[in-house]
């Protein structure tokens, strides 16, 4: 039975921290043609092995990846554990594939657990719900293995409680040997393959066994373009605790059947890649970045933003430098972030509103200009206790001039005699309630 009352107060810390960074990392920085290389190109694992022998991330610092995430603002972050092609960079006593047995002879889930604790940020780990190395996970007729509709894999004999039991244990060493987690993030299903074809129940009651207030994704029950039973009036055992829309902020945000919002988190690529792609320099400048994650906190959602680091270890320089400087505006505008959502106020045509989530303080995103006054749409002026651009605290009166004498019911608020903003990104007006 669902326990809204646990529910909330597991969430609680989540929808208040909203920007998180995703660590998508494994043998497939290599080849450095993206995380699904072994689907894409059909390549057997005899073939991919050499990427097993040779991985080496000389350059692994989580400290530096920790640090990195801090400065941007970012208040959690999930690092791949193990992605679909079945390596581990945990010390998984349950398989010899893993990041333990190669050159590096590190527990590289462990070190980067360690780093990002010690910046006081929440941690989560990805668990790939597939297995392309797991001799009985289904292969001929999956939609996505490797080895799909090659003829040798045709009459295969598997047994697929045994991957089960497998992909359960390692669930479980995660759960046990690595202290408090604060995210476990499940990737994915599809067609047959979801919900008790996993043994949902039974690996969600034994995740909270050992870990009761970590919170879960949807992915047990979908993947990046579903919703799941969390938004229905029957949530299952194994619905998650949030819905994870991929490369896409939701239209509208995300809401259960009967109106009210649902916890949800846009996860998107930095370029077009998740895992690093040498020739993919498709990237989204930070001023889109910064708009989007306002975007998803005003419709009452996180944004999670991800890095793919090379095969040295290194977070690319293009993602480095976008990180940066979205560290500039949210060191000055993250009180319009944290702890904020969505607004009853309607959305003014030059940018975004987000509210603390008591509704004393309403945030303006300014972020296109406006000929003369800003329009402070939805507040009254006996209301206003105050007026401030959050950027440096300075006061923003009330204007009082014949241009606006027109519309009596509207605040308004000027920036100065200049016609641009004072932020090109964003402009961030607070305006504190009585």
């Amino acid at each position: 039975m669902f326990d809204k009352e646990a529910y909330e107060k597991r969430v609680k810390w989540f929808t208040e921290a909203r920007f998180g960074m995703f660590i998508h990392w494994g043998l497939y920085a290599i080849p450095a043609r993206g995380e699904w290389i072994r689907s894409t190109e059909r390549i057997s694992i005899e073939d991919y092995e050499p990427y097993f022998e040779e991985f080496d991330p000389v350059d692994y610092d989580p400290k530096k990846w920790a640090k990195l995430a801090k400065q941007a603002g970012m208040k959690y972050a999930v690092l791949t554990a193990k992605h679909h092609d079945g390596f581990c960079l945990f010390d998984s006593q349950l398989t010899e594939y893993k990041s333990t047995n190669t050159k590096c002879g590190r527990d590289l889930v462990r070190e980067y657990l360690e780093a990002f604790r010690a910046e006081g940020l929440k941690v989560g780990l990805y668990y790939s719900l597939l297995d392309w190395h797991h001799p009985d996970y289904p292969k001929y007729n999956d939609w996505n293995h490797p080895m799909r509709q090659n003829p040798a894999y045709a009459d295969e004999k598997i047994d697929f409680d045994r991957y089960l039991d497998y992909m359960h244990g390692q669930v479980r060493e995660l759960c046990t040997n690595y202290g408090k987690l604060d995210i476990l993030w499940f990737d994915f299903s599809y067609g047959e393959m979801k919900g008790e074809m996993w043994r949902g129940s039974e690996l969600v009651k034994m995740v909270r066994s050992y870990q009761p207030d970590i919170i879960m994704d949807n992915r047990l029950e979908g993947g990046g373009d579903a919703f799941g039973s969390l938004v229905t009036d029957s949530p299952s055992d194994f619905c998650g605790d949030f819905v994870s829309p991929e490369q896409i902020v939701p239209p509208n945000g995300i809401r259960r059947q009967d109106g009210t919002p649902v916890v949800w988190e846009a996860c998107v690529t930095m370029n077009n890649s998740w895992g690093y792609t040498q020739r993919d320099k498709n990237y989204k400048p930070a001023p889109m970045l910064i708009k989007k994650l306002v975007e998803c906190v005003s419709k009452g959602g996180n944004l999670l933003i991800n890095v793919g680091p090379d095969a040295r270890g290194n977070i690319p320089e293009e993602s480095v430098n976008i990180l940066e400087s979205v560290a500039v505006w949210m060191k000055r505008n993250s009180a319009s972030i944290y702890g904020c959502g969505l607004s009853d106020l309607e959305k003014p045509d030059y940018g975004r509103i987000t509210a603390s989530a008591d509704g004393k303080k309403i945030y303006y995103h300014v972020m296109e200009p406006q000929i003369g006054f800003v329009p402070l749409h939805g507040v009254k002026k006996e209301e206003i206790k105050k007026i401030r651009l959050l950027a440096d605290g300075s006061e923003l009166k009330i204007a009082d001039s014949w241009i606006i004498t027109s519309y009596p019911d509207l605040v308004f608020v000027s920036f100065g005699d200049s016609p641009l903003l004072p932020d090109p990104c964003d402009t961030v007006i607070e305006v504190e309630l009585k």
